[in-house]
């Protein structure tokens, strides 16, 4: 299935930006009939900004893990860091890539006109699948939080098991009301989520005491592994809202702005409230378990703001599923219009546009991992990740080199050999997190891997057979 890619060939003078935007062909982006569905509403820089921060981040909940593993002072040397090491070089990428392609799928195209349809395809499963592995983490989360209220939620048993399921299929349905109203949404979660984070920070300033970031980890080893696989769990997925560009007014414009905000929002998200929490409690790395950040707002403000957080912790979880079930649905949309699945996971609703059978398959998923550990959703998410952003990087590269000429609304300013120096910093930290995933993460990923290839070549002998319908691309 060889495609070309479109070259700036058409006269400059013909066309703007904003037609240049309002006609996505012109970028290389191979767009079906279902993605000329009439859209009136479509995702603007506001919107668009806290859906990738709910993509990646959606507060600092989950972040204790780090400071029990490793003490506070690596800690916040890392929430320092790694969002500049890693999410700035990932944004940037994302962000020309986005542009250059503007159509749903977002990293499956660009792999899949790098190199061609079986790397598009493999990379659309690892990143699919490390997202709705992740996914399913938040249902959890939110059990683990509610569990203060109703303790049976908290226990396994059959309690837990509806509370998970129930809240996975209602959440789903969220979905289903349309990506207009997931991203204001989002908004509106992440104002209210953020909120006892920024009161507690204030709050924390006249009792702060510097001496206790320097704090580390005395009398047991330093847990590396979970730490930087904490780092990665809640950093990751920089490149999902490339997914929906599809559905994002001006993305020449619009996803370089979002990216950028995004990248500051996150990265004072995380260091501001822990260096808050950290610098007022005398806490020892060991208390630092999932839900202290509520406790140490307690200590700081009062039971109010503990109770605040907690549910800012419940609230955050919903705007971290609803972002990514979106990205998810609209990747196997982007996969749809590719001809990589079939052409009913391209189907959407006719009042909202959503693509309704991907919502669906993205739910059955979801609840089928939903069960396992914890501990094993963040080492096998962060695995399937990380391979699918190597292929990931490798393709921006390629297509820097061997499409030169390609269209490209934002452009990182770099040549390439500056641009192979910006990749090497989070390849390596790529290249870590799968060098130290535990046998049983190897195996998950292996066999996820191979799935993924049997699945393209019976997708290509569905297409040839005529046995499924596809999309002519």
């Amino acid at each position: 299935m060889t495609r070309e890619i479109v070259m700036t060939k058409q006269p400059p003078q013909t066309h703007t930006q904003e037609q240049q935007d309002e006609h996505p062909q012109l970028h290389g982006t191979i767009m079906s009939s279902e993605s000329h569905h009439q859209r009136k509403r479509k995702i603007t820089l506001i919107p668009l900004v806290f859906l990738i921060y709910f993509e990646v981040a959606g507060g600092p909940y989950g972040s204790e893990q780090a400071v029990r593993a490793v003490g506070p002072l690596f800690t916040l040397l890392g929430f320092l860091i790694f969002p500049l090491a890693w999410g700035v070089p990932e944004a940037l990428v994302t962000a020309e890539l986005a542009a250059a392609f503007p159509g749903n799928g977002g990293f499956v195209l660009w792999a899949e006109h790098a190199f061609g349809p079986l790397a598009g395809s493999l990379l659309g499963t690892w990143k699919y699948l490390s997202i709705t592995i992740n996914i399913a983490a938040y249902p959890a989360l939110v059990a683990d939080y509610l569990g203060g209220v109703a303790p049976a939620i908290a226990e396994p048993g059959r309690a837990r098991t509806g509370a998970v399921i129930g809240m996975t299929l209602l959440l789903s349905l969220l979905n289903y009301a349309g990506l207009s109203v997931v991203g204001w949404g989002a908004m509106v979660l992440g104002v209210v989520s953020l909120a006892p984070f920024a009161l507690m920070t204030a709050m924390a300033v006249p009792k702060l005491r510097p001496r206790r970031w320097a704090s580390q980890v005395e009398g047991r080893k330093k847990d590396w592994r979970l730490f930087f696989n904490t780092l990665f769990w809640n950093l990751n997925y920089w490149d999902s809202a490339s997914t929906m560009a599809g559905e994002v007014e001006r993305p020449g414009r619009t996803f370089p702005r979002a990216l950028a905000a995004a990248v500051v929002l996150i990265a004072v998200s995380y260091l501001l409230p822990l260096m808050a929490a950290i610098g007022t409690t005398d806490a020892s790395p060991d208390a630092w378990v999932n839900g202290y950040l509520a406790d140490a707002a307690g200590i700081i403000g009062g039971p109010w703001l503990k109770y605040w957080t907690g549910a800012g912790a419940v609230i955050s979880s919903i705007g971290m599923f609803e972002a990514q079930m979106s990205s998810g649905a609209f990747q196997l949309l982007g996969m749809a219009d590719l001809g990589l699945l079939p052409t009913i996971f391209s189907h959407r609703g006719t009042r909202t546009g959503t693509p309704w059978v991907a919502i669906a398959a993205s739910t059955v998923i979801t609840i089928a991992v939903s069960f396992l550990g914890f501990d094993d959703v963040i080492a096998t998410s962060n695995f399937m990740y990380g391979l699918g952003t190597l292929l990931e990087f490798a393709s921006f590269l390629w297509l820097r080199v061997r499409h030169p000429a390609l269209k490209r609304p934002y452009l990182v300013p770099l040549p390439v050999p500056a641009l192979v120096v910006m990749c090497i910093v989070p390849l390596s930290f790529l290249a870590y997190v799968c060098v130290v995933a535990g046998w049983r993460v190897l195996g998950i990923a292996a066999g996820l891997t191979i799935l993924g290839i049997g699945w393209h070549g019976v997708m290509r002998m569905c297409r040839v057979k005529k046995l499924l319908s596809f999309n002519n691309v």
